[in-house]
């Protein structure tokens, strides 16, 4: 008796042709929404018998898909893949590093100035204010740039204009125009901020990553005073010490132009490049009226200006503090110079140490109640320092303060990054860093002009009112809706 076997084949299978591609929900992105995605090599779309037609670019800029040409599932880039963002995030560390030094050494470098110019506190806090001005400035054209040239061609920008401010400074011209020095640092700083911020913000596990870039200014703010205190006890001018800073833009220059060359390129190869010099004329002021469209958007949009405040108070506290406190502390403690220089270097120790140790149990907590803890922290060992007439107590608790400030940053922006629409981000992020980077020079501004006649006291009320902002703000901001991960 024999018997036989037939195998036959499934029947096709065919999709509704109303059937809705999965939202994002539906797959695994981290734990913020992606800004710039990247498509997999093997990556193929699941499409209905009765249409092969291929996903619209407008389609694809808004991140979806049309419904004939099936399923398209983006990822979020990582810090390895594609393989030149390992460079990226090394580039940007690098951004952050100098930038960190350009904050911090002023703190240390600002008696110096006074004497060698014969200018008061009022005088030379002008510096803080141009620079704010350079930040304000560059959050009106720094998002349509990039997006016009490319973000390598926008670094170029960056460096060599940081380049010209540091060799100015260097000959010691007369003070204006050091100051005028500081706004085009402003400038520079302001681009690379934006460009570096935002892309470690849309990586995967983007808390670690902005640990690590945040971790790197700290850094920078901790090695600064110890090198400018360094060279002035040793009879060197204190403008000698910017040689260091136009070393690192000078590499910086040729490493992030060669990091993010045909970065675009690589996020997404089915979108056009930066924008080529035969664009039409029509092409270009719609360019320019779109980007002043966004600009008005994100005016208007609540977490844009709250996270812009946010961070407007805490670098605003942060500078404030490393930039007076050697001040304060020889003035009000009479403390010697040459001594309780190292305290700014102990300062951002502890923020850099916070960034690199407490961001990690931030993102296990949850963000947002950490903020709020860590800021009232600061808040009580500020106090300390006004009312504790000690140089080493104060010299502890301006550390610890540090250490607590250190991880902040971090999580404010990990909590923007998921609260901003995808297609807002680059818009968003770049408002957010630019105006709210403008803080840690108007606070320091407004600390030296006030201190010209108060005393250099009222370092410490203006930071507590700054401590009390954050918190009003970060209240304010709408809570993130939990994502799977």
């Amino acid at each position: 008796m024999s018997s036989s076997i037939t195998i036959e084949s499934p029947p096709s299978v065919q999709f509704p042709s109303k059937m809705k591609a999965p939202t994002q929900h539906e797959f695994p992105h981290g734990p913020g929404t992606p800004l710039e995605t990247y498509e997999m090599p093997d990556r193929r779309p699941v499409m209905s018998n009765s249409s092969t037609e291929a996903p619209s670019l407008d389609t694809r800029l808004q991140g979806g898909n049309s419904p004939s040409s099936g399923v398209t599932v983006d990822q979020m880039q990582t810090i390895w893949n594609p393989y030149k963002n390992r460079f990226r995030v090394l580039a940007a560390s690098l951004f952050s590093l100098a930038n960190g030094m350009n904050d911090a050494a002023n703190g240390a470098l600002i008696e110096s100035m006074e004497k060698n110019y014969s200018i008061s506190y009022g005088t030379v806090a002008t510096i803080f204010l141009c620079n704010a001005l350079g930040f304000l400035t560059t959050a009106i054209f720094v998002s349509t740039l990039s997006q016009k040239i490319g973000r390598a061609k926008t670094l170029i920008i960056s460096e060599a204009t940081l380049m010209l401010g540091y060799t100015i400074i260097i000959t010691t011209p007369p003070f204006g125009v050091v100051a005028f020095s500081y706004f085009i640092l402003g400038i520079g700083m302001a681009m690379n901020l934006a460009i570096g911020q935002v892309f470690c913000a849309n990586l995967a596990n983007n808390t670690a990553i902005i640990g690590v870039y945040q971790g790197a200014y700290g850094l920078g703010g901790t090695l600064a005073p110890l090198i400018a205190t360094s060279m002035i006890s040793r009879g060197y001018l204190w403008s000698r010490f910017y040689i260091i800073e136009l070393g690192l833009a000078t590499f910086n220059l040729f490493f992030a132009a060669w990091a993010f060359w045909n970065y675009e390129v690589e996020s997404d190869p089915a979108l056009p490049p930066p924008a080529s010099e035969d664009n039409s004329r029509g092409q270009t002021t719609s360019t320019r009226k779109r980007g002043w469209t966004s600009f008005k958007t994100l005016l208007s949009h609540k977490t844009t200006v709250l996270g812009a405040l946010f961070i407007f108070g805490y670098q605003g506290a942060e500078v404030a503090i490393s930039g007076w406190v050697i001040s304060f502390l020889v003035q009000i403690r009479h403390g010697d110079p040459s001594k309780v220089g190292y305290v700014t270097s102990g300062f951002w120790a502890g923020i850099t140490l916070g960034r690199f140790t407490l961001s990690f149990l931030a993102h296990r907590t949850g963000e947002r109640s950490f903020v709020f803890v860590a800021t009232a922290g600061a808040l009580v060992l500020e106090l300390l320092v006004w009312f504790v007439p000690s140089i080493p107590g104060d010299s502890v608790a301006v550390a610890l303060s540090g250490f607590l400030l250190g991880p902040i940053h971090p999580c404010s922006v990990h909590i923007f990054q998921r609260l901003i629409p995808k297609k807002m981000q680059i818009a968003s992020l770049s408002f957010i860093g630019s105006i709210g980077s403008s803080g840690a020079a108007i606070a320091p501004f407004m600390t030296g002009m006030i201190a010209q006649k108060a005393g250099t006291f009222v370092l410490h009320p203006i930071v507590i009112a700054l401590f009390a902002s954050m918190v009003v703000t970060w209240w304010l901001l709408p809570k993130p809706e939990r994502k799977s991960q």
